[in-house]
């Protein structure tokens, strides 16, 4: 059966609009146009998880380069290779038939070969008389050519993912084995906490890491590893701070939830029965504001903020700060209190504990009263924003599962 000019037989396609592009494009080659035929087969190898090729295939492309005379692909040069099936199998590790003529049609399809077929469907090359070839029918490698950019490019883009994932690997390792480390010293030094829940945080995503697959599964591993590490981190500085201040027997809230917790604890209102009457009053330790997170991390557990920000949208912490402008008044808290939370907390987490609030806004009664709470906690050294985010990635993860 004649399709066009591709036939059916023998795992040959039937001519798709793709193809007619691929040919369009090959006929496109700027003139004087020429590449080294092995850098574009390196380039093809390096972008086959984009091409949709295996290993089978590049060795066959790589068998097909092989009966192309010349070192380069030039423009005005016969780009048309004519080998016979058992050549090619030889010449491709000996590959069944019938995987020879698959892995053909799998490189026709990705567009880096384009088939010439004769009218009876062989291979081969007419020649002059001065021994040169008129004609010849087989496979074009003219696509190379045309593509040889683009696939350099496409290349480009799979080593940078790989050297991405490589660095994220590493700090992955790094954050784990720092958090492993803290935990038992501070275990080993009597540190007051609870350290069980710390180690179960820690063995969750530890178990993920066993699992995880794609480039963005590890960035979010990655940030949880951080978040975690920078959280310990804290808890130890205060406890540090409190036994120079002689106020060991203060009780330091537990800011660690465990990896199974689907509440978010620490932006849960309290009445003041709860608190003991008044909040206490502020003890004015020199403590350190507490340490900004990443904007996507923020964005990612915080999402109703987004549709406050110039335009519908955040794109800079400076946004961030402007969309939380609006929702302190929309929710009613008063300029002074946002502007105590911005002197304790740093301007960018009192505008994350703010996107933190509007996520919560359905189970606190006055945010107002709670940011002045958490303002309040935040100056004594008890309260991190960092469980507060960790605790919505989780809620939203598991929103999603359920939908």
């Amino acid at each position: 059966m004649q399709v066009g000019n591709v036939t059916t037989p023998f795992g040959r396609r039937p001519m798709t609009l793709a193809l007619v592009k691929s040919q369009m494009r090959a006929a496109q080659v700027k003139p004087g146009k020429s590449v080294d035929k092995w850098k574009v087969f390196r380039d093809a190898c390096d972008a086959r998880s984009l091409l949709g090729l295996r290993d089978r295939a590049l060795a066959v492309l790589n068998a097909l380069l092989t009966f192309y005379p010349e070192a380069a692909l030039s423009e005005g040069r016969n780009l048309i290779v004519f080998p016979s099936n058992a050549q090619l199998t030889a010449r491709a590790n000996g590959i069944a038939g019938s995987t020879l003529r698959e892995n053909l049609a799998h490189l026709i399809d990705a567009g880096l070969i384009q088939r010439c077929d004769s009218p009876n469907g062989k291979r081969y090359a007419r020649k002059g008389t001065d021994g040169a070839i008129e004609t010849a029918y087989g496979f074009s490698l003219s696509p190379l050519l045309a593509r040889s950019e683009e696939l350099a490019l496409l290349a480009q883009r799979v080593v940078a993912a790989q050297r991405h994932l490589k660095i994220v690997k590493e700090r992955i390792t790094i954050a784990r084995r720092d958090v492993r480390k803290l935990i038992t010293a501070a275990v080993e030094d009597g540190v007051f906490g609870d350290w069980g829940k710390v180690e179960a945080v820690h063995i969750a995503l530890m178990d993920r890491l066993r699992i995880t697959k794609t480039a963005e599964d590890y960035e979010r591993l990655l940030e949880e590893l951080e978040l975690l590490r920078e959280e310990v981190i804290n808890r130890l500085e205060v406890q540090g701070i409190q036994q120079k201040s002689d106020t060991n027997d203060a009780d330091i809230r537990q800011h660690i939830q465990n990896s199974n917790t689907e509440s978010i604890n620490e932006l849960e209102p309290r009445s003041e029965d709860e608190q003991g009457g008044k909040p206490n009053p502020d003890i004015g330790r020199n403590i350190e504001p507490i340490k900004a997170f990443p904007l996507g991390m923020v964005l990612r557990a915080c999402p109703e903020i987004a549709m406050y920000g110039p335009g519908g949208n955040i794109q800079n912490w400076r946004d961030l700060m402007a969309a939380a402008v609006v929702v302190r008044s929309m929710l009613g808290v008063s300029p002074s209190a946002y502007q105590d939370a911005c002197e304790v907390m740093g301007p960018e987490n009192a505008a994350a504990t703010m996107a933190a609030i509007l996520e919560r806004t359905g189970h606190i009664s006055s945010a107002g009263g709670y940011l002045r709470d958490l303002t309040g906690r935040a100056r004594r050294g008890e309260f991190s924003l960092g469980p507060v985010l960790m605790a919505l990635l989780r809620a939203h993860g598991q929103e999603a599962k359920r939908a």
